[in-house]
């Protein structure tokens, strides 16, 4: 999460809106140049998957309250889109993404970094249902993946960036206490100064 460099709104623009999520997802890298059957075999886990050079300029744009072409992805092609949407500047940004506090740079432009613990049996289910679907995916396919790359990957660069959270929430979305905290700060960024 960050808040603009700018506090004054006239710089920005009445256009600019309070808050608006930017999903880490949307920066997985162009694939044009292969076919479906090479996307199908990348591993999207891995941090070599994301485009955070493009997400870093787009988080320095909006900080300066300048508007960024954030990318679209097709989950089912395993590729960008063509077309992107156009992100306008705003009072706060809430990066959601698995990877984010990998990269030391994306960290640095955070305001306030949380870390939402889920247990693996958890994300498993949520990754099942959601695969299948959303997106139309076999379970078989689903748990493939989950074994060689998602479970690894996990280790090897999301759960160590634990460390560099300032908020751990514990047991995700059921963690309802942790989720008014967080709900009461949001609302306080938006108020006016």
């Amino acid at each position: 999460m960050f808040r603009r460099l700018q506090n004054d709104n006239e710089r920005v623009g009445r256009e600019s809106v309070g808050a608006q999520i930017l999903h880490e997802d949307s920066y997985y890298c162009d694939r044009s140049e292969l076919e479906f059957s090479d996307r199908e075999l990348i591993n999207y886990d891995h941090p070599d998957a994301l485009e955070h050079d493009l997400l870093i300029k787009h988080l320095e744009q909006l900080k300066q309250g300048v508007p960024a072409d954030v990318p679209q992805y097709d989950y089912a092609q395993h590729n960008r889109k063509p077309e992107t949407t156009t992100m306008k500047p705003s009072r706060l940004i809430i990066l959601e993404g698995f990877l984010i506090l990998h990269n030391p740079v994306v960290r640095e432009l955070l305001d306030l970094k949380i870390f939402v613990d889920v247990s693996l049996d958890i994300c498993l289910v949520r990754r099942l249902r959601r695969d299948i679907q959303e997106r139309g995916r076999s379970i078989e396919s689903v748990l493939k993946q989950y074994e060689e790359t998602v479970r690894p990957m996990y280790f090897q660069f999301i759960e160590p960036t634990k460390r560099y959270a300032d908020i751990i929430v514990p047991r995700g979305g059921n963690n309802r206490s942790a989720l008014d905290v967080l709900a009461d700060h949001l609302v306080s960024e938006l108020r006016p100064a």
